[in-house]
């Protein structure tokens, strides 16, 4: 465990190395200022790129960006191109939309266009964009405007541009460097899930691997990673990377809700971070998926209903840290970082504010420490929940003792030999003998109980040494023991433990006026009708032969070997040299 703790913070410390490659990856790609739309404007599905012409339909302010219209208008004057080639591509942040169409608007008024479904987008290895190819761009292209239809992205507006190369385009490799990296910190957690559940199952363990899985979707397709590998639709993109998001966020909801140390949370603290995390994997689920009827409203109602689990995780976590969770504190340390980068990326995607995407790379790292600490948090309560379960198997095993052993000669009580019986009995042990001391009333009434239970112990101890591993000795109550043996001369050995009593109790009780001798009767089973006794009928029969023992004399030994049921023998003593097969 101490391995895997170094392990851990060796990831930890690489999350930091790439959060301080991360800041000047975003600052290479702010500088590309010309990339960005000089104006914006909305209209319904009516208007036309020439009524787009005038001036009074554009805002330039760099903010009211909306994607609730039936279509948005973008707007790139070209003078910033002058000395330099024309731009030949358009790429823009990949989101569902229904058709782009792009105009190159001449001095003189002349607009040429190219139009484009979604399907005709082209995803490339360089982060979550897709581009399209600008109409010819002259030397007098006073602009180009870009008309898009059913927009389900503020970021799609927001972070489109203009190039003259895709290379000019979407992410630096510094960064693309940065999420090969987040992922690779995501897969050996992964791997610590499927290790712990096969010893802890938990169902925290299973939520945490959802929700990493999500987190590596996330990174796979809000990075753009997975373009690098294969080609995918604009749509198909569009739509993961908001899923495994909402995903990812229920996941870390259900798994708070089930990690945390029983107590942490309350009873209906609990089951809200619970639903919280239901709600959050089927409603912002849903508006991913981003359906054309749903284009009005999805966008911001996916950010305002996903809004809920940062604010359900803030409260959970303060109310169990409060009562004293040492999980929490850990969870609170791995997610503080990523809600602060959720809600930076929340007011980007609201159109709060207009960034560019490598703003992400921050979600990224933190996603990725988030992971690594989660994992850190979990190895720590891993150990917690085994320590406990350690004391209960503890606790368990002393109770089991308690209820199974005579707590004053630490022998097997009756209730223990009956539950085995049947078990010891197939084992071989099918020599049944019952000791019982003679006149002990006597030691309590002249001695007391206290010297009583001294020979009781005595007694336990003279059958105790004198047994073997073939040997099981039982304290059925009172004065009553009974040994179990098995192999060979076992009439001999329990004949043995009982002549060793008396000189036990003499050695271990001083001051008995007469010696304390013990009676015995004792059944031999044959192998052939074993399965037909039972307990009772073992000690029925060996009952009454100890009796016999007692009446003609006491100290010695009666006994029967059996071959086949019988009643229980009545009127005959046996001694060690007599006997007979019933």
């Amino acid at each position: 465990m101490a391995r895997l703790r170094l392990t851990l913070w060796s990831w930890m410390a690489a999350a930091l190395l790439a959060l301080g490659l991360a800041a000047p990856a975003a600052a290479h790609n702010r500088d590309r200022t010309s990339f960005e739309p000089d104006c914006h404007a909305v209209s319904g599905a009516d208007r036309t790129a020439r009524a787009m012409t005038g001036p009074a339909a554009w805002n330039c302010s760099g903010t009211g960006w909306q994607a609730t219209a039936p279509v948005a208008w973008l707007r790139f004057d070209m003078d910033k191109w002058k000395g330099t080639p024309a731009p030949r591509q358009f790429f823009t942040r990949t989101s569902r939309h229904e058709r782009i169409t792009i105009y190159a608007l001449d001095t003189d008024g002349t607009l040429r266009s190219r139009s484009f479904a979604e399907t005709d987008g082209r995803p490339f290895a360089r982060g979550p964009v897709f581009s399209l190819s600008l109409p010819p761009v002259t030397s007098e292209t006073e602009a180009v405007l870009v008309r898009i239809d059913s927009p389900h992205s503020i970021p799609l507006l927001t972070e489109a541009g203009l190039a003259r190369h895709l290379d000019d385009a979407g992410r630096s490799v510094e960064e693309m460097m940065l999420l090969a990296m987040v992922l690779g910190m995501l897969v050996l957690p992964l791997l610590f899930d499927v290790s712990f559940y096969l010893v802890l199952r938990e169902r925290f363990v299973l939520f945490h691997a959802v929700m990493v899985v999500a987190m590596m979707g996330y990174v796979l397709f809000a990075g753009g990673v997975i373009t690098a590998v294969v080609s995918l639709p604009v749509a198909f993109l569009a739509v993961m990377a908001p899923l495994c998001w909402a995903i990812g966020c229920g996941a870390a909801l259900l798994f708070l809700s089930e990690f945390l140390e029983r107590g942490a949370l309350s009873r209906s603290m609990r089951r809200i971070t619970f639903w919280a995390g239901c709600w959050t994997i089927a409603v912002p689920g849903f508006l991913a998926l981003q359906f054309h009827a749903t284009q009005a409203f999805d966008d911001a109602a996916y950010f305002f209903t996903i809004t809920p689990a940062a604010v359900v995780v803030s409260v959970a976590l303060i109310h169990a840290i409060l009562r004293g969770s040492r999980s929490a504190k850990f969870v609170a340390v791995a997610w503080f970082p990523l809600i602060l980068t959720s809600l930076e990326r929340l007011s980007r995607g609201l159109g709060v504010y207009a960034g560019p995407s490598s703003l992400d790379s921050m979600m990224f790292v933190a996603t990725g420490m988030e992971v690594v600490v989660i994992s850190l948090a979990i190895a720590d309560r891993f150990l917690a929940i085994r320590n406990e379960r350690d004391a209960a198997l503890t606790e368990a095993r002393m109770l089991e003792q308690i209820s199974t052993r005579d707590s004053l000669t630490g022998l097997m009580n009756r209730r223990a030999i009956e539950a085995r019986f049947d078990e010891l009995l197939a084992q071989g042990f099918d020599t049944f003998a019952l000791v019982d001391l003679d006149r002990f009333k006597a030691i309590n009434d002249l001695h007391g109980h206290q010297v009583g239970d001294a020979a009781l112990i005595a007694c336990a101890n003279a059958i105790r040494a004198a047994g073997d591993r073939d040997s099981i000795a039982v304290r059925l109550g009172g004065e009553e023991f009974v040994v179990l043996l098995r192999g060979e001369r076992t009439l001999e050995r329990a004949e043995a433990m009982r002549q060793a009593i008396p000189m036990r109790i003499a050695k271990d009780v001083p001051g008995l006026e007469l010696p304390v001798t013990a009676s015995m009767g004792v059944i031999m089973l044959a192998r052939a009708a074993r399965q037909t006794m039972q307990f009772a009928e073992f000690y029925a029969r060996a009952d009454a032969l100890m009796y016999e023992a007692k009446a003609s004399g006491r100290n010695r030994l009666a006994y029967e070997r059996l071959t086949v049921f019988s009643e229980p023998p009545a009127g005959r003593r046996r001694t060690p040299s007599e006997g007979r097969a019933a």
